[in-house]
C-alpha cells in the first residue's frame, strides 16, 4: 500500500487557509510585542502619556511591516 503525499490528496484549501490563519497571528502577536514596547519607551520619559489612537496607529504601522516582510519571505524576495 502507497501512502498519500500532500499533492495526492487532493483539495488544499484548508491547508492554505491553516497556514494564512498561522501568519496572521504570528503577525498580531509581534505587532502587540512591539507596540507594548513602544509604549513602555514612550512613557518613561516626562510622564507622557500613550494614547489608544497612538496604541492602534502604531499598531497598524507593525502589522504592515510584519506583512511586507512575510510578504518578501513567502513571496521569495528574499
Amino acid at each position: 500500500m502507497k501512502t498519500l503525499t500532500l499533492l495526492e490528496v487532493g483539495s488544499l484549501e484548508g491547508v492554505v487557509i491553516m497556514i494564512i490563519g498561522i501568519i496572521i497571528l504570528v503577525a498580531l502577536s509581534v505587532s502587540f510585542m512591539i507596540t507594548t514596547f513602544v509604549k513602555l519607551i514612550y512613557e518613561s520619559k516626562d510622564s507622557r502619556k500613550f494614547s489608544k489612537k497612538q496604541f492602534w496607529q502604531t499598531m497598524l504601522i507593525c502589522l504592515l511591516l510584519c506583512g511586507l516582510v512575510s510578504g518578501a519571505i513567502c513571496g521569495g524576495g528574499l
